[in-house]
């Protein structure tokens, strides 16, 4: 069932979405050679008690996975496309990370991703970032009352097949309110003019995930959370949660 919410929800989800996006924005700034997963984690987690926020990454466990999720923040490195786990691993001169954070506050849900590079960028790795950041505002851009779910994912589609990247088919986006994941889940591919129509009210978190080497087929690692490109290449992943409202769609998580 899709919950439509009101605009004194949308606002209230909008205080959510800042409180994401600022714990995105100091996880980047943090993020340097040497600073490990762990130590981000605890920034991460700094922004929420500031904020007197909740995290609903924390202790979720859904029916794929073996414990529940231990951190308030996804830090996924490399090869890693999502729900990473946040380690002792130090960050190195080039690697590519993937952050992927949600904050509950005053009973409602933000949920948001950035990709970014630590140290010395290497162009092919700034090209797929740049992609994916180019394919998620092309769905946030088909999201607007009138058009279909297809449709959003088809904008996000074209452009990641466009330029050669892979792209994970049962992985996608997702409703978002009241709960971090609700109805109705948003593919990264698929027929535009299909699906369920977009109503004024909808909450989307709209996340593309690319993967480099082309293929679309990636394994569970071995903590049962993270998952990797089966070639081994690189990924990127970003993320906005986003209300369709009568004026077009509002980013809910701009930072």
């Amino acid at each position: 069932m899709v919950e439509l919410k009101t605009d004194t929800s949308i606002d209230a989800m909008y205080e959510a979405g800042q409180v994401v996006g600022q714990a995105l924005t100091a996880v980047r700034q943090a993020a340097d050679v040497g600073v490990s997963l762990l130590e981000l984690d605890e920034v991460a987690h700094g922004v929420l008690r500031a904020a007197g926020a909740s995290s609903p990454f924390l202790g979720y466990r859904p029916s794929f996975a073996p414990v529940p999720f231990p951190a308030v923040v996804c830090i996924s490195v490399n090869d890693a496309v999502v729900h990473g786990i946040p380690t002792s691993y130090r960050l190195r001169d080039g690697d590519l990370v993937s952050a992927d954070f949600g904050a509950e506050l005053g009973g409602w849900a933000g949920d948001s991703a950035i990709s970014f590079i630590v140290g010395e960028p290497r162009p092919a790795d700034v090209r797929l970032i740049e992609t994916a950041e180019h394919a998620l505002a092309a769905g946030i851009e088909a999201a607007v009352v009138g058009n279909r779910i297809g449709d959003i994912a088809h904008a996000i589609g074209s452009v990641c097949r466009a330029a050669g990247y892979g792209i994970m088919d049962d992985f996608g986006g997702h409703g978002i309110g009241r709960r971090m994941h609700e109805d109705p889940p948003v593919p990264n591919e698929g027929r535009p003019g299909r699906g369920l129509a977009l109503r004024r009210g909808m909450v989307l978190a709209i996340e593309p995930m690319l993967l480099a080497g082309g293929r679309d087929d990636y394994h569970a690692a071995a903590d049962g959370w993270t998952l990797r490109t089966n070639d081994g290449s690189r990924a990127a992943h970003v993320e906005h949660t986003v209300a369709i409202t009568e004026t077009g769609p509002r980013i809910l998580t701009a930072r």
